[in-house]
């Protein structure tokens, strides 16, 4: 693969949204450490990341053509085969990113290793050159990531890194048909998640968090493990609260998605039904009344350069 061009994908630092917020930087200022903020902390923060910022693109510039693309336009941007997405920012700027590159390689640097962990971030702007000489050759191993995919029959589809959301989009009860491996019932919940292996620690967690507390009130102290390994070709789905009554069913509460095999739901919500993935509710699909989704082990991989 013949790389021409370096994208440097980012998002506003903590100091620019406030800026954006406030009007001004005096303003923000102003209003934050009338909160009791500490308003250096923004400041040193944002310095920080136009340092590494500053070295990213020189380290691109020896080797290929560099433009820089805000996290907002990722939905809209197409990338071509000679591109090299490069992410700078935290892990869930990788996760976003993931779902719009089409199969290219990320190479994903951690602005500040000192204040992110940095999971889906293995190298600092430091040691780029390097990597990126690497790269340039062909001369470098990837971690792969299974995605999930959500299918409406009218064709529309969005990926996940992380996970899937089906419901509504406010507090109100998400009503739909669920099924899965033949079984099939109408329910009303606060959603479905369906998770892949790099999101079986986040999300996911929470609830199977929840489910182990409620076991420890009853006197069971089993605990409900719930990780995949990232590249696993499997996702987990679990009915968020679902209610039994009259007219729902509390039946299919979580299930495995294997390779091949899909889990399909019908949406009963007149407004405010949506599909979102990995937390991004303004990258979404509508799914109301008359809609049907299937969601399945994605073919496409997300591949994280190691």
């Amino acid at each position: 693969m013949e790389f021409e061009r370096g994208i440097i994908i980012r998002d506003k630092t903590r100091l620019e949204q406030l800026v954006e917020r406030f009007n001004s930087k005096a303003q923000a200022k102003f209003y934050l450490e009338r909160a009791g903020g500490d308003f250096s902390f923004y400041e040193q923060e944002h310095n920080k990341f136009y340092e590494s910022l500053e070295i990213v693109k020189a380290s691109l510039k020896s080797l290929l053509k560099v433009k820089e693309l805000d996290r907002s336009f990722l939905p809209t941007y197409i990338f071509s085969k000679q591109d090299l997405p490069l992410v700078l920012g935290q892990d869930g700027l990788v996760a976003n990113t993931a779902k719009y590159v089409d199969g290219l390689p990320i190479v994903a640097v951690n602005p500040d290793a000192e204040q992110y962990d940095g999971v889906l971030l293995p190298f600092v702007p430091d040691d780029l050159e390097k990597t990126l000489g690497r790269v340039m050759k062909n001369d470098y191993a990837v971690k792969q990531v299974t995605m999930a995919e959500a299918k409406l029959d009218d064709g529309q589809s969005l990926l996940a890194f992380n996970d899937l959301f089906i419901g509504a989009s406010s507090h109100v009860s998400s009503k739909y048909e669920i099924s899965h491996m033949g079984k099939s019932e109408e329910q009303s919940s606060s959603g479905v998640i369906v998770s892949t292996g790099a999101g079986s620690t986040g999300w996911l967690s929470s609830v199977f968090n929840m489910a182990n507390n409620l076991n420890l009130l009853r006197g069971y102290s089993h605990d409900l493990g719930t990780h995949l390994s990232w590249d696993a070709d499997q996702l987990i789905f679990v009915v968020r609260e679902p209610f039994a009554s009259k007219s729902s069913g509390i039946n299919i509460g979580c299930g495995v998605i294997r390779k091949g095999e899909g889990l399909q739901l019908s949406s009963k919500m007149s407004s405010n039904g949506v599909i979102f993935s990995d937390g991004i509710e303004s990258d979404f699909l509508t799914f109301n009344s008359g809609s049907n989704v299937t969601i399945t082990v994605s073919d496409k991989k997300a591949l994280i350069v190691a």
